[in-house]
């Protein structure tokens, strides 16, 4: 009898355990983390991208991107506030389905998650004091540049110093800035923009290059990365993208400038 107990708890244990392990799926059988609900993380510390509210909620840019591509998909959206620097693992261990938290598509990225097509393109910016003389790069060689943990920003700035401050967020630097501290900012310049449009006592110098920002999926949900990138699609020729990104920025930042 004693065995016989054993053998059911074993069964019950490895019934539980299956469950458990068994994801929810979309009709095409893109792999979810629940049933119904697009769980998207975004770091609430990106404005105009992202915000956290009063209520602890975020709304922004990148939000209503994520709630747009939701609803195309037929998904009820779930956003889940993570710092930037984390985002790329959780969604690579499966804790978030997708990333929409501004992130570049750059080689190391692509090693540990699938990007989808860009939903917007940008470019880093170099941001000072209004009495610096700082206007390229170049000019910031052995300065001190402050930067956001875990963006793409840290690479280019490590071009030209190894003095580099990393801070949570883009805007927390160029506050920091503002009060004095490093000798500049580079991060992107939108955001930069809307810093000098809140009131920072700032000035935009030298734009480095260009950028492409994509939603991140988990490299073994190729099937979610085919309806995000098919929602894009549908969003971009119905004007949706557009409609928001004028919402926040007044022009459209959502077209590839080289195919314009």
């Amino acid at each position: 009898m004693k065995n016989l107990k054993s053998l059911v708890l074993l069964v019950l244990a490895a019934l539980l355990l299956s469950a458990c392990g068994d994801k929810a799926t979309t009709e095409s059988g893109a792999k979810l983390v629940e049933e119904g609900k697009f769980v998207y993380a975004a770091s609430g510390e990106f404005k105009p991208f992202s915000v956290t509210n009063d209520d602890g909620t975020m709304s922004g840019f990148d939000i209503e991107v994520a709630e747009a591509v939701a609803k195309e998909m037929g998904l009820e959206p779930e956003q889940k506030k993570f710092k930037f620097a984390g985002i790329v693992e959780g969604v690579k261990s499966g804790r978030f389905d997708a990333a929409v938290a501004s992130h570049t598509i750059t080689e190391d990225r692509l090693k540990e998650v699938d990007f989808s097509t860009p939903y917007y393109y940008s470019g880093p910016q170099i941001f000072v004091r209004k009495d610096s003389d700082v206007e390229t790069l170049d000019d910031l060689k052995d300065k001190e540049i402050a930067v956001s943990k875990g963006s793409t920003y840290s690479d280019t700035a490590k071009e030209v110093t190894d003095k580099i401050q990393a801070y949570d967020s883009d805007v927390v630097a160029l506050e920091a800035l503002n009060k004095g501290k490093h000798d500049a900012v580079i991060t992107d310049f939108i955001t930069g923009k809307e810093a000098i449009a809140s009131g920072l006592n700032i000035e935009a110098r030298e734009l480095i290059g260009r950028s492409e920002q994509a939603i991140a999926v988990s490299k073994d949900n190729e099937k979610l990365l085919k309806e995000v990138n098919q929602a894009l699609e549908a969003l971009r020729e119905d004007g949706t993208l557009k409609k928001i990104s004028e919402k926040y920025f007044k022009t459209d930042i959502t077209s590839d400038p080289e195919k314009e």
